[in-house]
């Protein structure tokens, strides 16, 4: 009788254990995936003082798309790396800022035709697609880790060694959602 009751304790244990350790395996992968998110986000950001530059001696009158692009950069490189919600309100407001500055090549044909505008423009659309990637890999990750958070009896575990359930990488404002379109 004890040899039973032994046997259940160690498979309690083990299970406890597998449990303990597929919890930091998934956190882990959103920490891997929401490091792929700020990669994305900084290669974006990157791209914007060249865009704006090349912008810049075309439309040199539309300084106020040109400073608002910039003022959301900065709000967005200013908040921490783990505010999820905020980098998510942060960068829609930015994309939005950036749609507007892409708009402003319909008004300089100039512009439309400089290549180096087309190059950036080509590289921003390169990176907003890998962002979108990147997003879906940290939504499913996030997803994965509350799940197990959520669930019997993994939820045991993880209320004992403090695991805590990831945000989702959202974007608040529906008009945030529409990529903007650009016609050259």
């Amino acid at each position: 009788m004890t040899w039973i009751i032994l046997g259940l304790l160690v498979a309690a244990l083990v299970y406890a254990v597998i449990l303990y350790n597929r919890l930091v395996t998934t956190r882990q992968m959103g920490e891997e995936a929401w490091s792929g998110i700020d990669v994305q986000l900084k290669r974006r950001s990157d791209l914007i003082p060249n865009l704006v530059d090349s912008v810049k001696g075309y439309a040199a009158h539309e300084r106020d798309v040109l400073q608002t692009v910039a003022a959301m950069r900065s709000a967005a490189s200013a908040l921490p790396a783990d505010d999820v919600a905020g980098r998510a309100r942060a960068e829609g407001a930015l994309a939005q800022a950036l749609g507007r500055l892409m708009a402003l090549a319909e008004a300089y044909p100039d512009l439309k035709a400089s290549g180096n505008f087309l190059a950036l423009q080509s590289e921003l659309s390169i990176v907003e697609n890998d962002l979108q990637m990147a997003r879906r890999y940290y939504n499913g990750a996030a997803r994965n880790l509350n799940v197990l958070i959520q669930s019997v009896p993994s939820n045991l575990i993880a209320g004992a060694f403090g695991f805590r359930e990831r945000p989702f990488f959202e974007i608040a404002d529906a008009g945030d959602r529409a990529v903007p379109q650009v016609s050259l």
